[in-house]
């Protein structure tokens, strides 16, 4: 039985806690500066290295289990866990700085992460389908991004003054409050899942989500277009701050063009409401569009080319929501935290790869190079999806021609004609073959 409309108050508590969720999650003031706290405490740049290591390994190791035990319990509340496990591993970082405490801190913040990765889209798709509303998806995580955005750069602007002021307990202790006011504001979500979601284990709903996507070829082609949108675009937007220095940029105007890339994300965020209803056509325009931006860009060697890739990044940044809404809408209730966790999971395998990538080419050829080539992929993604797209138009006009015929087998030939007369003039293909006469007994 389809929704039923849902009252104007539903979507707009839901999307209200949302966006405030998404700007406390993200607005962190250590990110800026957290690097520096590891080298002032005297840890070597291999251990730093290993660090991060250390944090992409939790990520990818918990990001699938994460999303399975959300589909058997409630998302909600792993949705208030996550910012608490992080923000106990930034009161370690403080309060007992030593490459232990960095390392346990990196663990937490890693498994938070994946708590929330996957269990957010599910949570927000299933309550807004519950509310007759599933299509405006796309419009409102677009929306959510950007505040995810907003808060980063308004978290680097803040750091410097209140680093300034009180040092690293200063810049710790925010941090970790705006953990605990992401928590509370989580027990705020909306939540309306049945018993039966609850029942099995996780690894039970390990395996269903997984044979659901083994069964069903267009969730297949879901799940990895997500990586192939998202991987090479975020590995790319940590290489921007040496695109911009190689262009001429001084060192001290870089944040201020590192700024113009993420308003550019931004927009694209803002912009998946009216861009919700591309096709697989629409979608392959908008990333050759961006590629090609991103080519022409990085490859002028100036400034002003930067325009140009903080434009392909709002395009990027848009594909990779409207690819997540093309995967929510595939999915079951029931494996949907788990099969988004697997596309997540493709995701990080993917940009670690692309990292590998970037790097040898980088060193021999340059950024701008490097930049020029993380095109490529996209130009394929974006020839596949077309294809894809004409694939689908034909089956669907074989589709109506068939349940035309089926219509009108048992009219007469001339109300047969007379049927395929009056649809042939407003169809876009030619009209079916005539119905040859019923000659049976």
């Amino acid at each position: 039985m389809p929704a039923s409309p849902a009252p104007a108050t539903g979507p707009r508590r839901l999307t209200r806690t949302l966006y405030r969720y998404a700007f406390l999650d993200e607005f962190v003031l250590l990110y800026p500066v957290y690097a520096l706290l590891f080298s002032d405490t005297g840890l070597s740049l291999g251990q730093i290295s290993s660090l991060f290591a250390l944090w992409s390994l939790t990520g990818v190791l918990l990001e699938v289990p994460s999303g399975a035990w959300a589909d058997g319990t409630s998302r909600r509340r792993l949705l208030v866990l996550a910012p608490l496990l992080t923000a106990t591993g930034f009161a370690l970082w403080v309060l007992l700085p030593s490459y232990a405490s960095f390392a346990v801190g990196f663990v937490l913040w890693g498994a938070g992460g994946a708590l929330g990765s996957g269990t957010l889209e599910a949570l927000v798709y299933d309550e807004l389908e519950r509310l007759g509303a599933a299509d405006r998806y796309a419009g409102i995580m677009g929306r959510t991004r950007a505040c995810g955005l907003v808060a980063v750069m308004a978290a680097m602007a803040l750091a410097g003054p209140v680093f300034a002021r009180g040092g690293y307990p200063a810049v710790g202790a925010a941090s970790v409050l705006t953990c605990l006011l992401a928590a509370a504001t989580a027990t705020r979500l909306p939540e309306h899942r049945g018993p039966a979601a609850h029942a099995r284990g996780w690894t039970a709903t390990l395996r269903a989500g997984l044979a659901e996507a083994r069964a069903d070829r267009s969730v297949r082609g879901a799940l990895l277009l997500v990586p192939a949108v998202t991987a090479v675009f975020e590995a790319l937007d940590e290489y921007t701050p040496l695109l911009a220095h190689d262009t001429g940029v001084a060192e001290t105007d870089v944040p201020w063009f590192l700024l113009l890339v993420w308003a550019g994300a931004t927009a694209g965020g803002l912009l998946t409401g009216p861009a919700s209803r591309l096709g697989s056509r629409g979608l392959a325009v908008l990333l050759a569009g961006a590629a090609c931006a991103l080519a022409l860009g990085a490859a002028s060697g100036s400034p002003a080319g930067l325009v140009l890739v903080a434009a392909a990044f709002g395009g990027f940044q848009l594909a990779v929501v409207l690819a997540d809404a093309r995967l929510q809408r595939r999915l079951e209730d029931t494996g949907r935290a788990t099969l988004t966790s697997v596309a997540g999971l493709g995701s990080s395998l993917t940009t670690i790869a692309v990292y590998a990538g970037y790097g040898t080419l980088a060193t021999a050829a340059g950024h701008a190079t490097a930049f020029a080539w993380g095109a490529v992929p996209y130009l394929l993604t974006a020839a596949l999806l077309a294809r894809s797209g004409r694939r689908s138009r034909r089956s669907r006009r074989s589709w109506r021609c068939s349940r035309r015929l089926r219509r009108t087998r048992n009219e007469s030939p001339e109300a047969v004609r007379e049927t395929q007369w009056n649809a042939h003039p407003r169809a876009t293909a030619p009209p079916c073959p005539p119905v040859p006469p019923d000659r049976t007994v």
